[in-house]
Protein backbone atom coordinates (compact mmCIF):
# COMPACT_ATOMS: atom_id res chain seq x y z
CA UNK A 1 0.00 0.00 0.00
CA UNK A 2 1.20 3.49 -0.75
CA UNK A 3 1.87 5.81 2.18
CA UNK A 4 1.34 9.54 1.86
CA UNK A 5 3.48 12.29 3.30
CA UNK A 6 2.47 15.92 2.86
CA UNK A 7 5.07 18.66 3.22
CA UNK A 8 4.33 22.39 3.25
CA UNK A 9 6.52 24.60 1.10
CA UNK A 10 7.83 27.47 3.18
CA UNK A 11 7.45 30.12 0.52
CA UNK A 12 3.77 29.69 -0.25
CA UNK A 13 0.63 27.72 0.52
CA UNK A 14 1.12 25.09 -2.17
CA UNK A 15 1.14 21.48 -0.99
CA UNK A 16 4.14 19.44 -2.11
CA UNK A 17 3.17 15.78 -2.32
CA UNK A 18 5.79 13.07 -1.84
CA UNK A 19 4.82 9.41 -2.16
CA UNK A 20 6.88 6.51 -0.95
CA UNK A 21 6.31 2.79 -0.51
CA UNK A 22 5.62 1.45 2.94
CA UNK A 23 5.63 -2.18 4.04
CA UNK A 24 3.01 -1.55 6.73
CA UNK A 25 -0.66 -1.52 5.80
CA UNK A 26 -1.30 1.98 7.04
CA UNK A 27 -1.35 5.53 5.75
CA UNK A 28 1.01 8.21 6.95
CA UNK A 29 -0.61 11.58 6.37
CA UNK A 30 1.09 14.55 8.00
CA UNK A 31 -1.69 17.03 8.79
CA UNK A 32 0.35 19.24 11.11
CA UNK A 33 1.15 21.84 8.47
CA UNK A 34 -2.29 21.63 6.89
CA UNK A 35 -3.89 22.43 10.25
CA UNK A 36 -1.87 25.67 10.33
CA UNK A 37 -3.98 26.83 7.38
CA UNK A 38 -7.12 26.60 9.56
CA UNK A 39 -6.73 29.10 12.41
CA UNK A 40 -10.01 28.14 14.10
CA UNK A 41 -8.62 24.68 14.90
CA UNK A 42 -5.97 26.06 17.25
CA UNK A 43 -8.40 27.59 19.74
CA UNK A 44 -9.69 26.19 23.02
CA UNK A 45 -13.29 25.53 24.07
CA UNK A 46 -13.95 25.62 27.84
CA UNK A 47 -10.20 25.42 28.34
CA UNK A 48 -9.86 22.30 26.17
CA UNK A 49 -8.33 22.06 22.68
CA UNK A 50 -11.08 22.21 20.07
CA UNK A 51 -11.82 18.83 18.49
CA UNK A 52 -14.01 19.74 15.54
CA UNK A 53 -15.90 16.68 14.24
CA UNK A 54 -18.94 18.36 12.68
CA UNK A 55 -17.64 18.60 9.13
CA UNK A 56 -20.75 17.13 7.53
CA UNK A 57 -22.62 20.21 8.77
CA UNK A 58 -19.96 22.66 7.62
CA UNK A 59 -16.21 22.59 7.10
CA UNK A 60 -13.71 25.10 8.42
CA UNK A 61 -12.09 27.59 6.05
CA UNK A 62 -8.39 27.79 5.15
CA UNK A 63 -6.58 31.10 5.36
CA UNK A 64 -6.35 31.32 1.57
CA UNK A 65 -10.17 31.38 1.35
CA UNK A 66 -10.51 33.89 4.18
CA UNK A 67 -7.91 36.14 2.57
CA UNK A 68 -9.56 35.85 -0.84
CA UNK A 69 -12.82 37.24 0.62
CA UNK A 70 -10.88 40.15 2.15
CA UNK A 71 -9.00 40.71 -1.10
CA UNK A 72 -12.15 40.98 -3.22
CA UNK A 73 -13.85 43.39 -0.84
CA UNK A 74 -10.64 45.42 -0.49
CA UNK A 75 -9.61 45.67 -4.13
CA UNK A 76 -12.27 44.87 -6.77
CA UNK A 77 -15.67 45.09 -5.09
CA UNK A 78 -18.29 46.23 -7.63
CA UNK A 79 -21.52 44.83 -9.02
CA UNK A 80 -20.83 42.44 -11.86
CA UNK A 81 -22.00 42.14 -15.50
CA UNK A 82 -23.56 45.60 -15.45
CA UNK A 83 -20.75 48.12 -15.33
CA UNK A 84 -18.33 49.47 -17.93
CA UNK A 85 -15.91 50.71 -15.27
CA UNK A 86 -12.75 48.81 -14.35
CA UNK A 87 -13.80 47.48 -10.95
CA UNK A 88 -16.97 45.97 -12.38
CA UNK A 89 -14.98 44.32 -15.15
CA UNK A 90 -12.48 42.84 -12.68
CA UNK A 91 -15.21 41.55 -10.35
CA UNK A 92 -17.03 40.04 -13.33
CA UNK A 93 -13.85 38.31 -14.52
CA UNK A 94 -13.26 36.92 -11.02
CA UNK A 95 -16.82 35.60 -10.77
CA UNK A 96 -16.77 33.99 -14.22
CA UNK A 97 -13.33 32.49 -13.60
CA UNK A 98 -14.79 30.81 -10.52
CA UNK A 99 -17.54 29.36 -12.74
CA UNK A 100 -14.88 27.84 -14.99
CA UNK A 101 -13.04 26.50 -11.93
CA UNK A 102 -16.21 24.70 -10.84
CA UNK A 103 -16.75 23.45 -14.38
CA UNK A 104 -13.28 21.92 -14.49
CA UNK A 105 -13.57 20.50 -10.97
CA UNK A 106 -16.64 18.42 -11.85
CA UNK A 107 -15.83 17.83 -15.51
CA UNK A 108 -18.79 19.70 -17.00
CA UNK A 109 -18.86 20.17 -20.77
CA UNK A 110 -19.47 23.93 -20.58
CA UNK A 111 -19.45 26.75 -18.04
CA UNK A 112 -23.03 27.42 -19.21
CA UNK A 113 -23.99 24.28 -17.26
CA UNK A 114 -22.83 25.80 -13.95
CA UNK A 115 -25.55 27.78 -12.16
CA UNK A 116 -24.60 29.64 -8.99
CA UNK A 117 -27.19 29.51 -6.19
CA UNK A 118 -27.26 30.09 -2.43
CA UNK A 119 -26.60 26.42 -1.68
CA UNK A 120 -27.57 22.84 -2.47
CA UNK A 121 -30.99 23.50 -0.94
CA UNK A 122 -31.81 26.33 -3.34
CA UNK A 123 -30.40 24.28 -6.21
CA UNK A 124 -32.88 21.46 -5.51
CA UNK A 125 -35.73 23.95 -5.04
CA UNK A 126 -34.84 25.46 -8.41
CA UNK A 127 -34.99 22.12 -10.21
CA UNK A 128 -38.12 20.97 -8.34
CA UNK A 129 -40.01 24.15 -9.25
CA UNK A 130 -38.81 24.50 -12.85
CA UNK A 131 -38.92 20.80 -13.68
CA UNK A 132 -42.36 20.10 -12.22
CA UNK A 133 -43.81 23.27 -13.73
CA UNK A 134 -42.72 22.35 -17.24
CA UNK A 135 -42.34 18.56 -17.31
CA UNK A 136 -44.97 17.15 -14.94
CA UNK A 137 -48.71 16.77 -14.76
CA UNK A 138 -50.93 15.45 -11.95
CA UNK A 139 -50.14 11.83 -11.17
CA UNK A 140 -46.58 11.93 -12.49
CA UNK A 141 -44.00 10.47 -10.14
CA UNK A 142 -40.68 11.49 -8.60
CA UNK A 143 -38.54 8.77 -6.99
CA UNK A 144 -36.63 9.60 -3.78
CA UNK A 145 -34.91 7.39 -1.19
CA UNK A 146 -35.51 6.91 2.52
CA UNK A 147 -32.09 8.39 3.35
CA UNK A 148 -32.67 11.82 1.79
CA UNK A 149 -31.93 15.09 3.57
CA UNK A 150 -34.98 17.29 4.08
CA UNK A 151 -33.62 19.53 1.30
CA UNK A 152 -34.32 16.70 -1.15
CA UNK A 153 -37.77 15.94 0.26
CA UNK A 154 -39.60 19.15 1.09
CA UNK A 155 -39.16 20.90 -2.31
CA UNK A 156 -40.84 17.90 -3.95
CA UNK A 157 -43.61 17.89 -1.35
CA UNK A 158 -44.25 21.55 -2.13
CA UNK A 159 -44.54 20.65 -5.80
CA UNK A 160 -46.80 17.77 -4.84
CA UNK A 161 -49.25 20.33 -3.46
CA UNK A 162 -48.85 22.66 -6.45
CA UNK A 163 -48.73 20.29 -9.41
CA UNK A 164 -50.22 17.04 -8.10
CA UNK A 165 -47.13 14.89 -8.56
CA UNK A 166 -46.66 11.77 -6.44
CA UNK A 167 -43.54 10.71 -4.52
CA UNK A 168 -42.23 7.15 -4.55
CA UNK A 169 -39.73 6.25 -1.82
CA UNK A 170 -36.98 3.63 -2.14
CA UNK A 171 -36.53 1.55 1.06
CA UNK A 172 -33.17 0.72 2.62
CA UNK A 173 -31.52 -2.53 3.62
CA UNK A 174 -30.51 -3.19 7.25
CA UNK A 175 -27.00 -1.98 6.41
CA UNK A 176 -28.44 1.31 5.15
CA UNK A 177 -28.02 0.66 1.44
CA UNK A 178 -30.11 1.02 -1.72
CA UNK A 179 -30.79 -1.99 -3.89
CA UNK A 180 -31.12 -1.41 -7.64
CA UNK A 181 -34.01 -3.85 -7.86
CA UNK A 182 -35.97 -1.81 -5.31
CA UNK A 183 -35.48 1.32 -7.41
CA UNK A 184 -36.47 -0.46 -10.61
CA UNK A 185 -39.59 -1.84 -8.95
CA UNK A 186 -40.81 1.73 -8.34
CA UNK A 187 -40.25 2.89 -11.91
CA UNK A 188 -43.40 3.23 -13.99
CA UNK A 189 -44.55 4.96 -17.16
CA UNK A 190 -45.31 8.00 -14.98
CA UNK A 191 -41.82 8.32 -13.46
CA UNK A 192 -40.37 11.70 -14.47
CA UNK A 193 -37.23 12.00 -12.32
CA UNK A 194 -35.05 10.11 -9.83
CA UNK A 195 -33.51 12.38 -7.18
CA UNK A 196 -31.11 10.95 -4.60
CA UNK A 197 -28.12 11.67 -2.45
CA UNK A 198 -24.65 10.48 -3.41
CA UNK A 199 -23.58 10.09 0.24
CA UNK A 200 -25.95 9.92 3.21
CA UNK A 201 -25.28 12.66 5.74
CA UNK A 202 -26.42 10.26 8.50
CA UNK A 203 -25.33 6.78 7.47
CA UNK A 204 -22.25 7.70 5.45
CA UNK A 205 -23.44 5.24 2.78
CA UNK A 206 -21.97 5.89 -0.66
CA UNK A 207 -24.74 5.11 -3.10
CA UNK A 208 -24.03 3.32 -6.41
CA UNK A 209 -24.95 6.37 -8.46
CA UNK A 210 -23.26 5.12 -11.63
CA UNK A 211 -25.58 2.11 -11.76
CA UNK A 212 -28.59 4.17 -10.66
CA UNK A 213 -28.02 6.74 -13.40
CA UNK A 214 -27.73 3.98 -16.00
CA UNK A 215 -30.91 2.41 -14.66
CA UNK A 216 -32.78 5.69 -14.93
CA UNK A 217 -31.54 6.33 -18.44
CA UNK A 218 -32.57 2.83 -19.52
CA UNK A 219 -36.11 4.08 -18.93
CA UNK A 220 -35.39 7.61 -20.33
CA UNK A 221 -35.66 9.06 -16.82
CA UNK A 222 -33.33 11.94 -15.83
CA UNK A 223 -31.42 11.69 -12.56
CA UNK A 224 -30.53 14.39 -10.03
CA UNK A 225 -27.62 13.76 -7.65
CA UNK A 226 -27.31 15.57 -4.30
CA UNK A 227 -23.53 15.74 -3.94
CA UNK A 228 -23.43 17.95 -0.84
CA UNK A 229 -21.75 15.17 1.18
CA UNK A 230 -19.50 13.80 -1.57
CA UNK A 231 -18.09 16.68 -3.61
CA UNK A 232 -15.38 17.40 -0.99
CA UNK A 233 -14.43 13.74 -0.50
CA UNK A 234 -14.72 11.94 -3.85
CA UNK A 235 -13.59 12.75 -7.39
CA UNK A 236 -16.65 13.41 -9.55
CA UNK A 237 -16.86 13.72 -13.33
CA UNK A 238 -20.41 14.60 -14.35
CA UNK A 239 -19.84 13.69 -17.98
CA UNK A 240 -18.49 10.26 -17.06
CA UNK A 241 -21.38 9.74 -14.65
CA UNK A 242 -23.83 11.09 -17.25
CA UNK A 243 -26.05 12.57 -14.51
CA UNK A 244 -28.58 15.13 -15.67
CA UNK A 245 -28.39 17.39 -12.61
CA UNK A 246 -26.06 17.68 -9.63
CA UNK A 247 -26.13 20.03 -6.64
CA UNK A 248 -23.70 20.94 -3.87
CA UNK A 249 -22.80 23.68 -1.39
CA UNK A 250 -19.66 25.76 -0.98
CA UNK A 251 -19.62 25.77 2.82
CA UNK A 252 -19.23 21.99 3.02
CA UNK A 253 -16.13 22.07 0.81
CA UNK A 254 -14.03 24.64 2.72
CA UNK A 255 -15.62 27.62 0.97
CA UNK A 256 -17.90 30.41 2.25
CA UNK A 257 -21.52 30.06 3.26
CA UNK A 258 -24.40 31.26 1.09
CA UNK A 259 -23.01 29.90 -2.19
CA UNK A 260 -24.05 26.75 -4.01
CA UNK A 261 -23.91 25.12 -7.41
CA UNK A 262 -26.45 23.56 -9.68
CA UNK A 263 -24.98 21.58 -12.56
CA UNK A 264 -27.39 20.68 -15.32
CA UNK A 265 -26.92 19.32 -18.80
CA UNK A 266 -27.30 22.21 -21.23
CA UNK A 267 -30.08 20.39 -23.09
CA UNK A 268 -32.10 20.15 -19.88
CA UNK A 269 -31.42 23.68 -18.67
CA UNK A 270 -32.54 25.04 -22.04
CA UNK A 271 -35.88 23.24 -21.63
CA UNK A 272 -36.64 24.48 -18.12
CA UNK A 273 -38.26 27.85 -17.35
CA UNK A 274 -36.62 30.37 -15.00
CA UNK A 275 -37.01 29.82 -11.28
CA UNK A 276 -36.96 33.50 -10.22
CA UNK A 277 -37.40 36.78 -12.01
CA UNK A 278 -35.48 40.03 -11.76
CA UNK A 279 -32.30 41.61 -12.97
CA UNK A 280 -29.64 39.71 -14.92
CA UNK A 281 -31.89 36.83 -16.03
CA UNK A 282 -33.56 38.86 -18.80
CA UNK A 283 -32.80 39.69 -22.42
CA UNK A 284 -35.55 42.29 -22.91
CA UNK A 285 -38.39 43.53 -20.71
CA UNK A 286 -41.62 45.30 -21.57
CA UNK A 287 -44.90 45.38 -19.66
CA UNK A 288 -46.34 43.21 -22.41
CA UNK A 289 -43.65 40.52 -22.51
CA UNK A 290 -40.21 39.55 -21.18
CA UNK A 291 -37.64 37.43 -22.99
CA UNK A 292 -35.03 35.61 -20.93
CA UNK A 293 -31.26 35.63 -20.96
CA UNK A 294 -29.07 32.78 -22.20
CA UNK A 295 -27.53 30.18 -19.91
CA UNK A 296 -26.34 30.30 -17.22
CA UNK A 297 -27.81 33.73 -16.47
CA UNK A 298 -31.42 32.64 -17.08
CA UNK A 299 -31.34 31.03 -13.63
CA UNK A 300 -29.35 33.71 -11.79
CA UNK A 301 -31.78 36.51 -10.98
CA UNK A 302 -30.39 39.46 -9.04
CA UNK A 303 -26.92 40.30 -7.83
CA UNK A 304 -25.04 37.07 -7.08
CA UNK A 305 -22.61 36.60 -4.22
CA UNK A 306 -19.64 37.26 -6.49
CA UNK A 307 -17.33 37.52 -3.49
CA UNK A 308 -18.47 34.10 -2.31
CA UNK A 309 -18.14 32.51 -5.74
CA UNK A 310 -14.60 33.82 -6.05
CA UNK A 311 -13.79 32.37 -2.62
CA UNK A 312 -15.35 29.05 -3.66
CA UNK A 313 -12.93 28.99 -6.59
CA UNK A 314 -10.09 29.47 -4.09
CA UNK A 315 -11.43 26.61 -1.93
CA UNK A 316 -11.46 24.32 -4.95
CA UNK A 317 -7.86 25.22 -5.72
CA UNK A 318 -6.95 24.40 -2.14
CA UNK A 319 -8.62 20.97 -2.39
CA UNK A 320 -6.93 20.26 -5.72
CA UNK A 321 -3.52 21.20 -4.31
CA UNK A 322 -3.88 18.44 -1.73
CA UNK A 323 -5.54 16.07 -4.18
CA UNK A 324 -8.91 14.39 -3.86
CA UNK A 325 -7.38 10.92 -4.08
CA UNK A 326 -5.07 11.74 -1.17
CA UNK A 327 -7.97 13.19 0.79
CA UNK A 328 -10.09 10.11 0.10
CA UNK A 329 -7.36 7.70 1.26
CA UNK A 330 -6.66 9.62 4.44
CA UNK A 331 -10.30 10.16 5.39
CA UNK A 332 -11.00 6.48 4.77
CA UNK A 333 -8.19 5.69 7.20
CA UNK A 334 -9.75 8.04 9.77
CA UNK A 335 -13.15 6.37 9.28
CA UNK A 336 -11.70 2.90 9.79
CA UNK A 337 -9.66 3.99 12.79
CA UNK A 338 -12.65 5.71 14.41
CA UNK A 339 -14.99 2.80 13.74
CA UNK A 340 -12.61 0.35 15.40
CA UNK A 341 -12.03 2.71 18.32
CA UNK A 342 -15.71 3.44 18.97
CA UNK A 343 -16.78 -0.19 18.73
CA UNK A 344 -14.58 -0.90 21.76
CA UNK A 345 -16.92 1.24 23.90
CA UNK A 346 -19.56 -0.66 25.85
CA UNK A 347 -23.13 -0.34 24.55
CA UNK A 348 -21.96 1.41 21.37
CA UNK A 349 -24.28 1.13 18.38
CA UNK A 350 -23.11 2.49 15.02
CA UNK A 351 -25.96 3.43 12.70
CA UNK A 352 -25.14 2.62 9.07
CA UNK A 353 -22.89 -0.34 8.32
CA UNK A 354 -22.50 -0.24 4.56
CA UNK A 355 -19.19 -1.51 3.21
CA UNK A 356 -19.04 1.62 1.05
CA UNK A 357 -18.98 4.58 3.43
CA UNK A 358 -17.70 8.11 3.53
CA UNK A 359 -16.12 9.68 6.62
CA UNK A 360 -19.29 9.89 8.75
CA UNK A 361 -20.17 7.85 11.84
CA UNK A 362 -23.60 8.13 13.46
CA UNK A 363 -23.92 6.31 16.75
CA UNK A 364 -25.90 5.79 19.94
CA UNK A 365 -24.93 4.75 23.44
CA UNK A 366 -27.58 2.63 25.15
CA UNK A 367 -29.25 4.50 28.01
CA UNK A 368 -27.87 7.95 27.12
CA UNK A 369 -29.83 10.49 25.08
CA UNK A 370 -27.80 11.90 22.15
CA UNK A 371 -28.46 15.48 23.28
CA UNK A 372 -27.09 14.78 26.77
CA UNK A 373 -24.01 13.11 25.34
CA UNK A 374 -23.45 15.94 22.86
CA UNK A 375 -23.75 18.63 25.54
CA UNK A 376 -21.26 16.89 27.82
CA UNK A 377 -18.81 16.25 24.99
CA UNK A 378 -19.00 19.96 24.17
CA UNK A 379 -17.77 20.74 27.70
CA UNK A 380 -14.73 18.64 26.82
CA UNK A 381 -14.10 20.73 23.70
CA UNK A 382 -15.50 18.08 21.33
CA UNK A 383 -17.87 19.31 18.62
CA UNK A 384 -20.20 16.62 17.28
CA UNK A 385 -23.69 16.91 15.84
CA UNK A 386 -26.76 15.61 17.67
CA UNK A 387 -30.36 15.14 16.57
CA UNK A 388 -32.12 13.96 13.43
CA UNK A 389 -29.64 15.66 11.05
CA UNK A 390 -32.46 16.97 8.82
CA UNK A 391 -33.40 13.37 8.01
CA UNK A 392 -36.50 12.69 10.10
CA UNK A 393 -38.04 10.18 7.65
CA UNK A 394 -34.82 8.15 7.91
CA UNK A 395 -34.97 8.29 11.70
CA UNK A 396 -38.59 7.11 11.56
CA UNK A 397 -37.55 4.19 9.36
CA UNK A 398 -34.77 3.32 11.83
CA UNK A 399 -37.15 3.59 14.77
CA UNK A 400 -35.04 6.18 16.61
CA UNK A 401 -35.33 9.89 17.41
CA UNK A 402 -31.80 10.85 16.48
CA UNK A 403 -28.12 10.05 16.79
CA UNK A 404 -24.77 11.55 17.59
CA UNK A 405 -22.67 12.11 14.50
CA UNK A 406 -18.92 12.48 14.14
CA UNK A 407 -17.81 13.53 10.66
CA UNK A 408 -14.19 13.82 9.59
CA UNK A 409 -12.18 16.06 7.28
CA UNK A 410 -8.58 15.87 6.11
CA UNK A 411 -7.45 18.18 8.93
CA UNK A 412 -8.65 15.77 11.63
CA UNK A 413 -6.28 13.38 13.37
CA UNK A 414 -6.12 10.01 15.11
CA UNK A 415 -5.44 11.88 18.34
CA UNK A 416 -8.74 13.73 18.01
CA UNK A 417 -10.52 10.43 17.53
CA UNK A 418 -8.81 9.13 20.67
CA UNK A 419 -10.05 12.22 22.54
CA UNK A 420 -13.58 11.57 21.24
CA UNK A 421 -13.49 7.95 22.42
CA UNK A 422 -12.10 8.95 25.81
CA UNK A 423 -14.75 11.65 26.13
CA UNK A 424 -17.55 9.21 25.36
CA UNK A 425 -16.21 6.74 27.93
CA UNK A 426 -15.99 9.53 30.51
CA UNK A 427 -19.63 10.47 29.90
CA UNK A 428 -20.68 6.81 30.06
CA UNK A 429 -19.12 6.52 33.52
CA UNK A 430 -21.11 9.56 34.65
CA UNK A 431 -24.33 7.75 33.74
Amino acid sequence: MMCIMLCRAAANTEVDLTFYSCAMNEFIFDVKNIRKDFPILSQEIYGKPLVYLDNAATTQKPLSVIRKIEEVYSTINANIHRGVHRLSQLATESHEEARKTVQNYIGAASSKEIIFTRGATESINLIAASFCRSQCKPGDEIILTTMEHHANIIPWQIQQDITGIELKIVPLTEAGEIRLEDVEELISSRTKLISLTHVSNVLGTINPIEELIRLGHNYNIPVLIDAAQSIQHISIDVQALDCDFMVFSSHKMYGPTGVGVLYGKETWLDKLPPYQGGGEMIAHVTFAKTTFNELPFKFEAGTPDYVGTTALGEAIRYIKNIGLDNIRHYETHLLQYATKKLLQIENMQIIGTSERKSSVISFLIKGIHPYDMGMLLDRLGIAVRTGHHCAQPLMDALGIEGTLRASFAFYNTEKEIDILAEGIERVVKMF
